[in-house]
């Protein structure tokens, strides 16, 4: 069977734009990115630009889950780079719920370090753009769940057992999953780190729905008995119970908002997001769409939307060149996985103009992003653009885009996967490539 992948190798837009037409992927690309200039309102503050910086791990937290100096050293990147918003990592409310013995965590301990963090990166971003450039922030709070490696060795929590996942996250057969009562206690633990995130000085947390950590499988909970499983109300039964709650508690004081899965790709009945048939992975965004239009009723104003399992699919979160080590090259063209995120967003942010939506998988169009990410705006298909590895590679892209309307083709992010690498690796993760002088030699 001939693999339908290709790696990146386009010189010029067209170049982009006519292999986007062959495989009849619905893209468009502008030449003038002004659009990406447009400033955004969120519950009344201003958003400088459209363009956000993902949420991207770097594995460097201190054993209690205190920013480092690498943690530092990479918001300070990002603040100067001059994005709109920054979306900071995903940062544990638990530490049984760690990724990693190196990752964030937000306790009444660590959150002076917190508070650094983020008057440092503002403080930056001002030094470089003037009094009036605040970028928005977010923090991403998370539960790692099946992925949960808080000592270095893995401890999985589980929804429900998933026999696609279960051998490869080292779940006994035995293993009885989280409890009804356990996950109603988790939702006070975010509602406790949202209060924390507050007093850092955050504007907005995430309740973190993605990549098929714990929340995120929630809403796959098809076969999961009690008050958490079943019904699509079950499902999204904690991420609405989340919200209320610390709505009820905070009130105004933050704005909640949630990155999360539109489509896992992952079989029916473990996936969500995909038809109705046993082993369907085909996307339906029928639940998504409902989702969103609840939480726009509660109240959250921004969403930012991905989709896939970085360890189980790689390529339908984070389309690439090149895979981790020992992981197959996917059977589709990488745009083909561009497309499918551009047009899960588009879906989203249609169901609910009113919303401010983020869209996200940009990374792998290298220079040209930017294009793609002004006729998104354009089209009404997104509000605002999000970058992930690609600010890892090259912090100041927004900066580029924004004063000169491109950015540097020798700069941009190879998607070589070896920042996803490091994390495999339990190694402090940023781009080898491009930042060598830190994370060259690691």
């Amino acid at each position: 069977m001939q693999i339908r992948h290709r790696r990146f190798h386009y010189q010029s837009l067209n170049e982009l734009r006519d292999a986007a037409h062959e495989l009849e992927l619905g893209l468009e690309f502008d030449e003038d990115v002004s659009r990406l200039r447009n400033p955004v309102t969120i519950s009344g503050k201003i958003v400088p630009n459209s363009i956000a910086i993902q949420p991207m791990e770097g594995h460097d937290g201190t054993p209690d889950g205190r920013p480092s100096e690498l943690t530092f050293r990479r918001y300070r990147r990002f603040a100067a780079g001059g994005a709109g918003m920054l979306w900071f990592e995903a940062t544990a409310i638990t530490p049984d719920g760690r990724a990693n013995p190196q990752q964030l965590m937000l306790t009444k301990d660590t959150l002076p370090s917190f508070s650094s963090l983020l008057a440092e990166t503002l403080a930056i971003a001002q030094e470089q753009f003037g009094s009036r450039h605040r970028p928005f922030t977010v923090l991403q709070l998370t539960h790692s769940g099946r992925y949960s490696r808080p000592q270095g060795k893995p401890a999985p929590i589980i929804a429900f057992h998933d026999p696609y996942l279960d051998t490869e996250t080292h779940v006994l057969p035995d293993q009885l999953p989280i409890s009804d009562a356990e996950i109603m206690d988790l939702e006070d633990r975010f509602v406790e780190a949202a209060e924390l995130a507050q007093a850092a000085g955050f504007d907005a947390v995430d309740i973190k729905h993605c990549h098929r950590y714990l929340p995120s499988e929630l809403l796959a909970a098809h076969t999961r008995d009690g008050q958490y499983g079943g019904s699509f109300e079950n499902r999204i039964r904690f991420l609405v119970n989340t919200v209320d709650k610390i709505k009820a508690r905070l009130g105004d004081g933050i704005v909640v908002t949630t990155r999360i899965n539109a489509y896992d790709g992952h079989p029916y009945p473990y996936g969500w997001g995909v038809t109705e048939e046993e082993g369907s992975r085909k996307p339906c965004l029928d639940e998504i769409k409902r989702l969103t239009e609840i939480l726009c009723e509660r109240g959250v104003p921004l969403i930012n939307i991905t989709a896939g399992n970085p360890y189980h699919d790689p390529h339908i979160n984070r389309p690439y060149d090149l895979p981790v080590k020992g992981a197959e090259l996917p059977n589709e063209h990488p745009l083909e996985g561009v497309a499918r995120l551009i047009h899960i967003a588009r879906v989203v942010q249609e169901t609910v103009p009113e919303m401010v939506v983020i869209g996200s998988g940009y990374s792998w169009l290298r220079q040209f992003l930017g294009n793609v990410g002004a006729a998104n705006i354009r089209n009404g298909w997104v509000t605002m653009v999000g970058v992930g590895r690609g600010a890892f590679a090259y912090p100041d892209f927004a900066k580029d885009l924004l004063v000169n309307g491109m950015m540097d083709r020798k700069k941009a992010c190879i998607t070589c996967s070896r920042c996803t690498q490091f994390m495999r690796e339990d190694r402090a993760t940023g781009c080898a490539v491009f930042d060598r002088e830190v994370y060259g030699r690691r």
